[in-house]
């Protein structure tokens, strides 16, 4: 039996380059995981093991493994930073203890990092922050700890302080110790030398240091007030005041360094023992009905509790398909017997394994506080609650954004479509972000995902990972319908033939909801005019009507239906009737209250040099952005704006050749707004000439 305080679950996250998978490369060198690190650039990196990452240089999916630091067990997990793989970091943040959140010391607060801080703060996951890349040009770690606070609203407690800036960055000196740590040789992160600290920064060094112990002592009454009265703490005192506020998301502890020069990892790898919660620590998970609501209940970490884990993440590799669970509490032995609460079934627990990457090792049990990898099971989900089926539970599900681009693929030959099939079947099961579905009329295959790198990725793997050659479409954008009015109607449903008829009549009020409602029904039917029960029937009536709206035969959002008043007959009334009714009063209804075509808007975040701003904020207003806010930094300047996603196709070339290759972006689905007439003319005439050709 393992000691769960011993554990520590952690992930890596942060922006597209701001270095995490570098950072993750030297942990594992310096745990002895690895005997040689590989560079990202070169496509060498232990964790972006997929084809498609070591082209691109950047992480897809998120990876596991496990490693030792100080007797103590880490299980870390490299999340993706580009913004169109955030289901992954969301994920993994959902079954992590603790995180680091890695920032580029030049580049800052960036905004993935933000998206992925917000996660974090919804997922009450402690964090500490590793201030990378010191050695680059325009790094300036005071600026990335104000950019924090600033930013993020965050409490960084910095630690550690560089000693040098830029190419001159030779070490950090710990604050608790005022002892300086030297890395002189950057090819030897193992020989570094613990000296006494710069002389020329010793008040900077008091200045940070008695700024870190003040706020550590609030956390402890009785030390405030002897540190008020002049007496320092003892530094196990203050790291115990730290582990606490880091537990609480008080602050967040501050380190920096260089993790390709390796210097700083070691600091950062104790502060992880140090100061991130074990297992045990950190507040259980939730329990749930089968309707998602909380029951009051908690999955209490312990291993003599009975089983309950959750599957994080399904994957797809060469020896088949793996689960990746995290055990909240009891054991697991292979053989075991378990219950999927979602689909009620139970499965035999064939092999488990502890993951490093793509590699694994075999395990014949595990515990609380785990996390693992079953091969082979068969129907479990992204989501679903695995536990001992006489103590059946559910533990807090997860919730995914809906995807709002798609792209129209069809395999090249007549034998590919099988192969497609089954492809994007074990795809779907591994990204709950990417959907797919037939088009009736055409009886094209859609994809549906985040964003253009999205469909891009899943287009490549089909074509290398699953051999599936593919015509693919133009990207099509998600538009949705709404109204703009309220209008009072009544609809009588009759009909008589032979033997007993249908009637159903109601009177009902149809008005634009608030945005992000969706579809909501009411009733303030008074007097039985209308019986109870047929209520549902109404409503499954209109509900059923909502996937298609009036404009162009898009999903529509945001209406409130009330039914007022109506009609029924002791003999011909029936849920059928009253169903159809609904569905008539709906065809009836919706051309009258002002339906309209909205679009979804993107929140984009473009990062440029000065001397391309003006061109850049041209640009977006050409696309029909709003700028919202310009922010100055040290290597260029960020400017956030609301574009219509229809206008961002292709953006990323056009970005580059207009800042000469230096620009960046990223963009995430924010809200929908009515479409301008002459975009809605133009995707309705769309719309009519796909159906006419289908």
């Amino acid at each position: 039996m393992s000691d769960l305080s011993l554990y520590r679950n952690i992930g890596i996250f942060a922006h597209v380059d701001a270095g995490k998978t570098t950072t993750t490369e030297r942990i594992l060198k310096l745990t002895g995981k690895i005997h040689k690190t590989g560079e990202v650039h070169d496509g060498q990196a232990t964790t972006d093991f997929m084809e498609q990452e070591q082209e691109r240089g950047i992480t897809i999916q998120s990876a596991a493994t496990t490693c030792f630091w100080k007797d103590h067990r880490l299980n870390i997990i490299d999340t993706p930073g580009h913004v169109d793989f955030t289901v992954e970091v969301y994920r993994s943040l959902k079954v992590l203890d603790g995180g680091v959140g890695v920032f580029c010391g030049s580049g800052g607060v960036e905004p993935q990092s933000e998206t992925n801080w917000r996660y974090a703060n919804e997922s009450e996951v402690s964090r500490i922050i590793f201030v990378n890349k010191l050695d680059r040009v325009g790094a300036d770690f005071y600026r990335v700890v104000k950019q924090v606070e600033d930013v993020l609203g965050a409490n960084p407690l910095v630690m550690v302080l560089p000693i040098g800036r830029e190419d001159e960055f030779t070490g950090v000196v710990d604050l608790l110790t005022r002892k300086a740590h030297i890395w002189p040789d950057p090819n030897d992160p193992d020989n570094y030398q613990i000296e006494d600290a710069p002389e020329d920064m010793a008040d900077l060094i008091e200045e940070w240091r008695e700024k870190l112990i003040e706020t550590a002592v609030e956390q402890d009454d009785d030390l405030m007030e002897a540190y008020l009265d002049g007496n320092e703490p003892a530094i196990d005192d203050i790291k115990r005041c730290i582990r606490e506020g880091t537990r609480k998301l008080d602050f967040f502890p501050t380190y920096c360094g260089s993790a390709f020069k390796d210097k700083g990892v070691q600091l950062v790898l104790d502060a992880v023992v140090d100061y991130l919660p074990s297992p045990t620590e950190v507040d259980p998970q939730p329990l749930t009905d089968e309707e998602g609501e909380p029951t009051g209940e908690v999955a209490t970490v312990s291993a003599d509790e009975p089983l309950r884990a959750l599957a994080f993440k399904i994957m797809d590799d060469r020896f088949g398909a793996l689960t990746f669970v995290r055990l909240y509490s009891g054991r697991l032995n292979k053989g075991d017997t378990i219950l999927n609460s979602f689909t009620g079934k139970t499965e035999r627990i064939g092999r488990m394994v502890e993951m490093h990457a793509n590699d694994r090792n075999e395990l014949d049990k595990a515990q609380a506080g785990d996390i693992i990898a079953i091969v082979g099971m068969k129907n479990v989900q992204t989501g679903h609650t695995l536990c001992d089926p006489k103590h059946p539970c559910t533990l807090e599900a997860m919730v995914f954004p809906d995807p709002v681009i798609s792209i129209a693929v069809a395999p090249k030959d007549k034998g590919g479509a099988e192969k497609m099939g089954i492809a994007i079947g074990k795809m779907v099961a591994e990204d709950p972000s990417f959907r797919v579905e037939t088009d009736e009329d055409s009886g094209e295959t859609i994809l549906k995902g985040m964003g253009e790198l999205h469909l891009d990725v899943k287009v490549d793997i089909l074509k290398r990972t699953y051999g599936v050659e593919l015509d693919v479409g133009k990207p099509q954008v998600a538009y949705r319908e709404t109204i703009t009015q309220e209008v009072d109607d009544s609809y009588t449903h009759k009909k008589q033939s032979g033997g007993s008829g249908q009637f159903g009549k109601i009177d009902y009020r149809i008005k634009p909801g608030e945005p992000g409602s969706g579809f909501q029904f009411t009733s303030t039917v008074v007097g039985g005019n209308v019986p109870k029960e047929f209520f549902p029937a109404i409503e499954k009536g209109f509900a059923g009507m909502m996937a298609e709206g009036p404009v162009a035969g898009f999903p529509v959002l945001d209406v409130e239906v009330e039914l007022y008043d109506g009609g029924f007959h002791a003999v011909d009334s029936s849920a059928i009737a009253f169903e159809l009714a609904a569905k008539g009063a709906f065809r009836q209804s919706m051309p009258k209250a002002g339906a309209q075509l909205i679009e979804p808007i993107m929140k984009v975040d473009v990062f440029t040099p000065d001397d391309h701003v003006g061109d850049v904020i041209g640009d977006l207003n050409r696309r029909r952005g709003m700028i919202k806010d310009q922010d100055a930094g040290a290597t260029g300047v960020r400017i956030k704006a609301d574009v219509p996603l229809s206008e961002m196709f292709g953006y990323i070339g056009h970005l580059r050749t207009m800042t000469s290759g230096r620009g960046q972006f990223s963009m995430e689905f924010s809200h929908y707004l009515p479409c301008p007439q002459a975009v809605a003319e133009e995707v309705i005439a769309e719309v009519k000439a796909r159906k006419a050709n289908g």
